[in-house]
Parts: C-alpha cells; structure tokens; sequence
C-alpha cells in the first residue's frame, strides 16, 4: 500500500490506485484463508453512464502512485517536471476542499455544485500545463483505472468473461451484483434473479463511487484500518498515521465485514443508520452491521460458498482476529449511475447526486426506449409529469409553465395518472416516482426483501410522488 503525502486530503483518497483511506483495501492484511436484459461485451451505449473528468482530488492521490505515474510518462509522454507541477497543482487544490457530509448541502444544490466546478478546475489547470491532447490522455487513463480498479475482471481463470450490461435498466441474466449509485441501492441476482435489496451509504461527490464492472472473490471477517498520514487523521483524537487500527477497535471504521472489490474500493460495514441512503464513505459501498453481515452470507449464496449464520459468528466471535473467506466463484459487481430508472412500470427519477448531467430529455426518451417505449406513446398527462420531474431534479431546473394537458386516446385508455400540480423546483428530495401504465409490470424489478440497515425489512413504499417544476 502505497504512502500518501501529508498534504494530500485523506477523504480522496479512496480514488487512488493503492491508497489507504478507510474504506480502502489494505495490503496490511493477513488473514487466514478459508476454503430481462442481456448483458454484452460492451459498455451502456446511452449518456446515463457518462463518466466526466475526476477531480484534481482523485488525480492528487493518482499522482503519489509510483505504477501510475511511470504509465503516464509511458504512455502521455510526461516529464518528471510536468508530473511535479501537476502535483503540485492538485495538491494546492486538494487543500481548498472540505468534506460535504450534510443534508443541507444537497438541500442547496452545493454538492453537485462543488463536483462540478473541481472537475472543471481539474481540466483546466491541467491543460495549463500539458495541453489539451495529453490532458485527454490523462484523464482517460484515471477514468480506466477508476472503473475497473487494480486488478482485470480476466486475471483469474476461475474468473469468467463478464462484461457490464449494455443499455439503461439492464437487467441482469448471470449471478452478480448490481449497484446503483443515485438510487443509493444495491441489488443481488442470482442467475439472473433478484433475490435480495439494500439501501446504501455511497462516496462523497469529491471522492465518489467509481462506476465499472469489479468483482468480489473474498469476505475479509475483522479487518485492519491503517491511517494514511493525511491532515483529516490527525484531527481524529487516539490515532495515528501509519499506525494500525487493530480489527474491533471502535475506531476502526470498516466495521466487522469488508469485500474487497478491486482497489481503490470496498462494501463494507460499520456504518451508522443515519448514513444509509446518503453520503457516508470515501468511495466505497457503505452499510451498517446487520447489513454487511446479511449481504455477506447472501453473496456467498449467490456464489455458492459454504456461509452459515454459525459460520459468521465463528469469524466473528473474537473480532481481533482477521479471517478471509475465499468465494467458490467470483461474482461480477456491477457499479451503475443511473438517475432515469423505469422499475416495475413506474419512472424512478433520481438526484444527480455526482452532477453528471444525466436527468435531461434525452435520456428519458433512451430509457423509455430500452424498455420498449417512447415519450410519445405515454398518455400527455404522464408525458408532461415526466418532463416536468426531468426538469426539477436537473441540475439547472427551468422555470416552466404548468399547461393544462388536452386529453388523448391515451389518456381515455391510460390507468388515470395523478395530476401534476405546479410547485418550485425541488431541492431536498432524492427522488420522484411517476406510474406509467403503458408500461406496467415492465422495466427493472422493484427492491426483493429491501434492507434499509436496521437487518428488517422496510415497510411498503408510500403512493408515487409526481412532481411538476414551476
């Protein structure tokens, strides 16, 4: 594991290629081993999983990465001067930025605000040294990296060729593991059937989730914490960079379970109920204990290793001691942003939590055609609800005007959709969900025995909310 400088901010870190912030899988670690869409070779071809460049941040932890920095001199031309400068540029930005943790933040639109404006200084400082030809260089060789992570999907011949599905609202045919980062829910299928739902704490904006097909091979029961020597560690009272955090320590924040799944990412527990459905890690999947116990033995059902409840608690029983489980089959995880989801005939919009720019026109109508539709056969008075809700949980919501939808043949053979009233632009919900009855019963499969982080189930979800933007 590689050393981060001292004045790299340690909550990026997470994006780094060896980095070891808390949620980070740790080369310190020793334990004792124990024995209806069609995915294709080929990413999503619509702008739901559009990537934008990472932020200085994530480039500042890149850049303290000996492997990366020779690939880049390799591979970008790079001079040890330049690669000096752009670390010195990342590293000066890094010290402007602070942890966004709060509801209010989102509330105010300052999360995505934030990203996007590091990701654009992020550009253009860059530029200012290499030019725009390596600078695009550069930021495709991060991005590549952020989204498969240190090891190929291929390196292991127990490994199969996985690919991510192509298209919006994949639906899985295979056994693997399905994040979906706005929606903070992560799904397992099991050859191709969903049979368990959590809710989840994902990365903060700066540091984000990273989006990609990664795998798990191992449960690691009672991890160790290392802290990387970074300000936000000494500012932690009892503990110390480069000082192992011994596993059960209650300053340990990976919890008793992580699963590795290809640095610089992790799921893992040790979460708080009140982090679970918003912003709780520095790149990783978070969950609570009960959660991470539950998800642990589900995985390993869905690869067919041998996990029982006694089992975990034979691991867990004493909690100092570090103990890995190596899954009979790798199982593919993987990470999507999509905030347009049709799931089981209703249209889930989410908050573009990382200020991608995915809620738009465009890809509504790519969504509603990956699942057999268009805008234009929904009745008008869904049609305009959907452009409506598109439009407030955009980035920059338009002022609209509300105009009363003139009935169609649709709506007098539609399922009667309720009807839109005008309001501001919301700020403070994470989502809208609208029933389109010219697709009922179609689309992604709603949550399966939805775990929320208590270990129970969530209660039924209220009546869809439809949102009209003023």
């Amino acid at each position: 594991m590689t050393t981060m400088r001292n004045t790299t901010l340690g909550l990026f870190m997470a994006l780094a290629i060896l980095a070891a912030p808390a949620c980070v899988q740790q080369s310190g670690d020793t334990p004792n081993t124990n024995s209806n869409g069609q995915p294709t070779p080929s990413e999503s071809t619509t702008a739901t999983n559009k990537i934008e460049p990472v932020t200085l941040a994530v480039l500042d932890a890149l850049f303290a990465d000996e492997a990366f920095r020779t690939t880049l001199k390799a591979k970008v031309g790079l001079s040890d001067d330049q690669l000096t400068q752009l670390q010195k540029i990342a590293n000066e930005e890094v010290a402007k930025l602070r942890q966004q943790d709060t509801e209010a933040a989102i509330a105010n639109s300052e999360v995505g605000s934030q990203a996007k404006l590091s990701r654009e200084r992020a550009a253009e400082a860059i530029r200012g040294v290499i030019g725009q030809q390596k600078t695009e260089q550069l930021f495709a060789l991060a991005q590549d990296y952020w989204k498969i992570g240190d090891q190929p999907l291929h390196a292991s011949k127990d490994t199969p060729a996985e690919t991510a599905a192509v298209g919006p609202n994949a639906v899985p045919t295979d056994t693997r593991v399905v994040v979906n980062i706005p929606a903070f829910r992560m799904d397992v299928f099991k050859n191709g059937v969903l049979v368990k739902s959590y809710k989840i704490g994902i990365g903060y904006p700066e540091f984000p989730l990273p989006t990609g097909l990664r795998k798990a091979e191992t449960i690691i029961f009672n991890p160790t914490w290392t802290p990387p020597d970074e300000p936000w560690v000494a500012n932690m009272k009892n503990v110390s960079a480069g000082e192992r955090v011994p596993a059960g320590s209650k300053l340990n924040p990976l919890g008793p379970i992580k699963i590795p799944i290809g640095a610089p990412s992790l799921i893992h527990g040790g979460k708080s109920l009140a982090k679970i459905g918003t912003f709780a890690s520095h790149g990783c999947v978070g969950l609570t204990t009960p959660q991470v116990r539950d998800f642990a033995k589900v995985l390993a059902g869905a690869s067919q290793t041998d996990l029982s409840d006694q089992k975990i608690q034979a691991f867990l029983r004493n909690p100092t001691k570090t103990q890995a489980l190596k899954l009979s089959q790798a199982v593919p995880v993987e990470l999507r942003y999509e905030t347009i989801v049709i799931e089981a005939g209703k249209l889930h919009i989410y908050r573009d939590v990382y200020a991608q720019n995915t809620n738009t026109e465009e890809n509504l109508r790519s969504v509603l055609k990956a699942n057999g539709t268009g805008l234009e056969d929904i009745s008008e008075t869904e049609r305009a609800q959907a452009l409506e809700a598109v439009n407030a949980m955009s980035l920059h919501p338009k002022k609209l005007p509300v105009a009363s939808p003139t009935p169609t043949p649709a709506d007098k053979t539609a399922k009667k959709a309720p009807v839109a009233k005008p309001t501001r632009p919301i700020k403070n919900q994470k989502e809208v969900v609208i029933e389109l009855a010219e697709l009922t019963g179609k689309g992604y499969p709603a949550a399966v025995d939805l775990d929320i982080g208590t270990g129970k189930p969530a209660k039924p979800t209220a009546t869809p909310t439809t949102v009209a933007a003023k």
